[in-house]
């Protein structure tokens, strides 16, 4: 399942059913998983940790020293879950010794073609960065966001649960979960009503959220006084809480 030209380093652990393209190469500490598939001329570096079923589409760079310049050599990790899709020319990198040492991604990701994960980032599951999409480091991106093609992400920003950025979008605040936001700089749209109608969000849940909105951007409170409005509403909506709890607890400010 290994192409005669690929090069893989001894010290490389592969499941026996891995699959590895043309011209591709596997570095030392690299460990793929059941199921793995690794494209023609993408190169892999560890220590790196790559789920079971997931695939590295062909020039992408996964595991590659932190683009840091306080990076010194330490050995840092990237944890990849599984089954995954890592597009053309996509770079993921490890983290550095300045955080947890570690860049983390969980499961049934879509990185598309061109997408950046910079050093330290931590993703969660069924995440989609769309052609380009960008992260600076220590970003945080929680399950089901979105980020449109050519969306950047400043370091240190958080991305909410169930999230969408429109194309081109430039992030420099915390996103809370549920909003769709667009613009340079970023501006919140309202609640991404499609996305959630797709997860099966029931539609009083959604009225919830819509009126949670109403109170975090258009009633002229103070985040405090939205916050608390919110959490009241999650009595009935419990659904409505990681938004209290994700605007309560942001160190940047959010976008608003």
């Amino acid at each position: 399942m290994i192409h005669a030209t690929a090069i893989v380093d001894p010290a490389a652990e592969l499941a026996p059913d891995v699959e590895v393209g043309p011209y591709a190469i596997i570095g030392a500490g690299v460990r793929l998983g059941a199921g793995c598939v690794i494209g023609p001329h993408a190169v892999l570096r560890g220590p790196t940790r790559i789920g079971p079923g997931t695939r590295v589409f062909q020039f992408a760079s996964v595991g590659e020293d932190p683009q840091d310049k306080k990076y010194a050599g330490e050995a840092t990790a990237l944890v990849i879950g599984a089954r995954n899709v890592i597009r053309e020319c996509a770079t993921i990198h490890r983290g550095t010794a300045q955080d947890k040492g570690e860049t983390r991604i969980g499961d049934d990701n879509l990185f598309m073609a061109y997408t950046h994960v910079a050093h330290d980032c931590i993703i969660g599951n069924n995440v989609i960065m769309a052609n380009a999409a960008s992260l600076g480091g220590h970003v945080a991106v929680q399950d089901w966001a979105i980020l449109g093609g050519f969306s950047i992400v400043h370091q240190f920003c958080r991305i909410g649960a169930h999230s969408f950025s429109a194309m081109g979008t430039v992030i420099g605040k915390d996103v809370p979960p549920y909003l769709t936001i667009g613009g340079h700089p970023a501006q919140p749209r309202g609640i991404n009503t499609e996305g959630l109608r797709r997860r099966q969000f029931a539609p009083d849940t959604i009225a919830a959220l819509r009126r949670a909105y109403r109170l975090l951007y258009l009633a002229n409170l103070k985040l405090t006084e939205a916050v608390a409005q919110i959490r009241e509403l999650a009595v009935s909506h419990p659904e409505l809480m990681p938004l209290a709890d994700f605007v309560a607890d942001s160190s940047r400010s959010i976008v608003r």
